[in-house]
């Protein structure tokens, strides 16, 4: 005979309790039947306890089918292969620098919010000692980088090592070994640094061509978010075609735009700077270097330097030290269909309008025309009367992001072009032998996007962005976002106006920080976050406009009305 358990009996009540509608009911039932005597009126049913629990198991979950499993298990098994083919290849970068005596004075995009990196986090990053006062106090930042060669060329992000004192690489495997910075490349942010070790110990990536990527594909980033080594996420590549600017080192300077860029949702953080973003094959599509976020970290839109730029750049990084771009020397913007007919065009006519063409630049030499006036559309003004590019090379030319993606991509210095523009109406063709992009300091415009107004539009301020801790230790919010002003140059338009700038430094994460200066909020209504926003906001206006400017000085909430000066030569 078949031997009852009690854990069958158990299960077999929970079965029978489960189809009823009051489980207590049909155990009260069930007694009475046993207990009450044979009459017409049946006596009060005792209450019943129970000593032993009730047990009720529940259904265990479907287990997935064969297929499904497969399919899973194939997934994490391509993972699992690309990160232990890809991380040996992945290095930590540890960069240290003197630090200034306001804090402010820090690399290129040091007050971004978007950018990744060492220059990501002012006042954020933990510092080395700085001698007990008697020397000067340094800053210590972490990037990500990888392996180009096997001659110890490691690549990464201009913005990671630009300024360094000091360059320390850490790889997959625990060796340590300092770096120098062989060559950097501003406008396209990537540099290559290098290290003293045996081929063995190196093993270079592999690329892929990023112009056959498309929308939808697997991405993988490794690199190194928050001093994390070998951290792995994944996503999709969200979009291509992006165009990202490049801030100048100096606020309202040139900017120029890294074309083709590469959007990513895997999640990107803090130190991913100089990272890789790799395909299921572990094949590199680019360089992960920015975020969009308001916190400072992911907000799942990352960017990614593409590897057709980074297989251009990075060799002659290794042998010459730096980059030549090619220069055509205008500024634009998209023609709408407003400029358009202003301009006695067809509405449905597409190209880019030339605002400005840099005096001695390649476009000018050529006889290329800018914009001569302007007409308002809903309040806004935009040039007309320029000559409109719809094709470089045969290839139809709808916005600037198309001209500044044909020059990086396929024209070397040197090389002529064939732009097919319209003047005046009519149809026409230009030859313009392209030259090298002049460096920062000395170029006078850029092919970037619409910027029809002079960028010489200056406000004389030093600053920094706010971040929580500095917002805290004024008195503010945490939250509160803006621009900290340092510093008020003298006779500058921002003195006139009355602006204040920091009168005390305190100790921050161990950095000197500027306090209670006044906090820039927001610039004719439009908010500020940071010196990059402040910087692309005044590139707007020329010198003699006035502007609205919101700050908070002493926690109080003031508006001041600056007229903006010329930026003194020597600026």
């Amino acid at each position: 005979m078949k031997k009852v358990t009690f854990s069958s009996v158990i299960l077999i009540a929970a079965i029978l309790l489960a189809s009823c509608s009051s489980p207590l009911a049909l155990l009260q039932s069930a007694t009475a039947e046993k207990t009450a005597p044979k009459a017409e009126v049946a006596q009060p049913v005792q209450p019943v306890t129970y000593t032993q629990p009730i047990v009720v198991q529940a259904t265990p979950p479907a287990a997935p089918s064969a297929e499904t499993a497969g399919l899973l298990a194939a997934y994490e098994g391509a993972l699992t292969a690309v990160y232990e083919a890809v991380n040996p290849s992945v290095v930590n970068i540890r960069v240290v620098q003197k630090a200034s005596g306001l804090g402010f004075n820090l690399p290129q995009g040091q007050e971004s919010p978007g950018i990744p990196g060492f220059p990501e986090l002012p006042f954020g990053l933990p510092n080395l000692p700085n001698d007990q006062g008697q020397g000067q106090p340094f800053q210590e930042g972490l990037g990500s980088g990888f392996v180009w060669d096997q001659q110890g060329y490691i690549v990464t992000n201009n913005h990671v090592v630009e300024g360094a004192d000091k360059i320390e690489i850490t790889f997959a495997d625990g060796t340590i070994a300092p770096a120098n910075v062989v060559g950097a490349d501003p406008d396209s942010d990537l540099a290559v640094v290098k290290v003293d070790l045996d081929a063995d110990k190196l093993r270079p990536v592999q690329f892929v061509d990023s112009t056959q990527i498309k929308v939808g594909e697997l991405a993988i980033a490794i690199g190194n978010p928050f001093g994390l080594e070998g951290t792995m996420t994944t996503g999709i590549v969200s979009a291509i075609g992006r165009m990202m600017p490049v801030e100048s080192n100096t606020m309202g300077g040139p900017s120029y735009s890294i074309p083709d860029v590469i959007q990513t949702d895997a999640s990107i953080n803090p130190g991913n700077s100089g990272g890789l973003l790799v395909n299921d094959q572990g094949l590199v599509m680019g360089v992960t270097f920015a975020i969009e976020s308001s916190t400072r970290s992911s907000a799942g839109i990352g960017f990614v330097i593409p590897s057709s730029i980074v297989v251009r750049v990075v060799p002659a990084l290794i042998k010459d030290g730096k980059y030549e771009h090619t220069y055509l020397g205008i500024t634009g913007g998209t023609l709408i269909p407003a400029v358009a007919e202003a301009m006695k065009l067809d509405p449905d006519q597409r190209g880019v309008l030339v605002g400005e063409v840099s005096s001695g630049a390649p476009a000018a030499q050529a006889g290329l025309r800018g914009s001569e006036s302007e007409t308002t559309i809903d309040g806004q003004k935009f040039p007309v009367g320029g000559d409109v590019i719809y094709a470089i090379d045969g290839q139809p030319v709808t916005k600037m992001a198309d001209i500044i993606s044909y020059l990086a991509g396929s024209t070397a210095v040197g090389q002529e072009v064939a732009l097919s523009i319209l003047r005046d109406g009519k149809q026409m063709e230009v030859k313009v032998t392209l030259a090298a992009r002049p460096d920062r300091e000395n170029a006078e415009s850029s092919s970037s996007e619409p910027t029809e107004t002079s960028d010489k539009a200056w406000l004389g301020i030093t600053g920094g962005m706010l971040t929580p801790e500095i917002a805290q230790a004024m008195k503010l919010d945490r939250d509160q976002v803006g621009v900290l002003v340092a510093e008020v140059a003298t006779g500058s338009p921002a003195e006139s106006a009355g602006m204040l700038g920091s009168d005390r430094t305190e100790t921050i994460g161990g950095q000197p920080v500027p306090l209670g200066g006044d906090v820039i909020t927001a610039i004719d209504g439009q908010q500020i976050t940071s010196m990059n926003d402040l910087g692309r906001l005044l590139a707007d206006y020329q010198p003699g406009d006035k502007i609205n400017l919101t700050i908070l000085r002493d926690g109080k909430q003031l508006d001041l009305t600056v007229t903006l000066g010329e930026r003194p030569a020597t600026q």
